[in-house]
């Protein structure tokens, strides 16, 4: 049974994990101060640290905690038809630009890639997240000959974060919607037609 005590300390977690989450996204990992995250989640800054030991471990809870975000919202439900399939494909990938998350493997890209970087594993789980959820609903479609499930959805997921990516630098420039409306377009094509 969950003490009120072990509730109230959960739900500190999670303000602090969401305004880290947030300032994490808008000012990247290196400029967010434990002062930032303590007056953006209303919680004293001498909790963080009790909470999650380091501001590396904050970071990576924060990381862990997108995951479960993503595979939450991107599990795959049944479909009765090919094209309820390949538009429920479009709606996750639409989905994944909407989560508030997205933007946070923006901003942490490069931090992920430097060397040594104490998030390359966590940011690869993300990617590797993410394919295997394309991937799977990708199996449940009659693709064209010679396309590989894999490789089209590295494609799919490349596009939809590099499609974020350009309208975080140039909103008013790039509409993400007609994009990926473009995306569904092209996709369509590797789908095969249903012989009745």
């Amino acid at each position: 049974m969950t003490t009120r005590r072990q509730q109230t300390s959960h739900e500190s977690s999670e303000l602090i994990l969401k305004a880290a989450a947030e300032l994490f996204a808008a000012k990247g990992y290196r400029q967010t101060t434990f002062a930032d995250v303590a007056e953006r989640s209303g919680i004293s800054r001498g909790s963080i640290p009790w909470h999650f030991g380091s501001k590396e471990g904050l970071l990576l809870a924060v990381l862990e905690r997108s995951v479960n975000l993503i595979s939450t919202s991107l599990d795959a439900e049944e479909v009765a038809t090919v094209e309820a399939g390949f538009d429920r494909l479009m709606e996750g990938a639409n989905a994944l630009l909407a989560l508030p998350t997205t933007k946070l493997f923006v901003t942490l890209l490069v931090e992920a890639l430097e060397p040594g970087s104490p998030i390359h594993s966590h940011y690869l789980e993300i990617h590797n997240t993410l394919r295997d959820h394309c991937r799977r609903w990708l199996e449940r479609l009659p693709l064209a000959p010679g396309l590989s499930v894999e490789a089209l959805a590295v494609t799919i997921i490349g596009a939809g974060i590099g499609i974020h990516q350009q309208w975080l630098l140039a909103p008013d420039q790039v509409d993400p919607e007609k994009a990926m409306a473009a995306l569904r377009a092209l996709l369509a094509g590797a789908v095969l037609p249903v012989s009745e």
